[in-house]
């Protein structure tokens, strides 16, 4: 049974994220049952409409299933939608491992080198004098790191949109931009982590330029999985297999 918590504030909202952060630690493990509607209502210290609307909204995030007459069960991970920001901050938040930001870092190289070897092959003029001026700006802006930190997110931002590829370019922007929220994203950055970032993005947008869709996938691919070990905090113990 999970313990009885104090009345909490913001009622709907927090409550959403304890049951979120209670299914997402394990603290109710897959295949178990939330407790009944009256106990959340006594445990959280709300009404039954609040629980109501909450298991509602975890149900809509493929958390759970609800059953008449058996109750409220936890679904297996693979049935979670992870792109929901509410359950991917929490799987971020509770990666002791880091074995999730692995596994975002691989995603994103795999979906990312895919679209950058498209706009290689496309070959928009435009679309690639937009992602060269976002090189330029982290040029220039290379001993302002957080300025240098948004041109370079504006270059693979501009890389996505110009790849044309909508679903994969939904899906690599999550990926993208949820995980740097994260102390743990930010990890570790080595002293030549600037020059070395540029360096990469270089590489990535001179195979881009000269239409080699081969080589901008492999670049961008390897600037990702690069970028990541290169600051991976030292606390966790999954370890890519590459």
């Amino acid at each position: 049974m999970v313990p009885k918590r104090a009345h909490i504030d913001r009622i709907g909202v927090r409550v959403l994220e304890e049951l979120v952060e209670m299914i997402v630690t394990g603290g109710v493990a897959v295949g178990e049952f939330l407790p009944p509607e009256q106990a959340l209502c006594d445990e959280f210290g709300v009404s039954r409409t609040v629980i109501r609307e909450s298991i509602k909204r975890i149900q809509e995030k493929g958390l759970v299933v609800v059953t008449q007459g058996r109750g409220t069960q936890v679904r297996h991970f693979n049935d979670w939608n992870v792109l929901d920001p509410d359950v991917f901050d929490a799987l971020v938040r509770h990666d002791e491992s880091l074995g999730v930001l692995d596994e975002v870092s691989v995603a994103r190289a795999a979906l990312e080198g895919v679209m950058a070897s498209e706009v290689a092959r496309t070959g928009n003029y435009g679309a690639l004098e937009l992602i060269r001026g976002h090189l330029e700006e982290m040029r220039r802006l290379r001993d302002d790191n957080p300025a240098f930190l948004e041109a370079d997110k504006d270059f693979h931002l501009a890389t996505m949109a110009a790849s044309k590829n909508r679903i994969a370019g939904t899906i690599a922007r999550s990926l993208f931009t949820r995980p740097r929220w994260s102390q743990r994203w930010e990890g570790n950055n080595p002293t030549d982590a600037v020059e070395r970032t540029l360096a990469e993005h270089e590489l990535i947008f001179a195979a881009m330029h000269a239409g080699d869709a081969a080589r901008a996938r492999v670049a961008m691919e390897e600037h990702i999985l690069g970028s990541w070990r290169r600051r991976r905090p030292t606390d966790g113990h999954h370890h890519l297999n590459l």
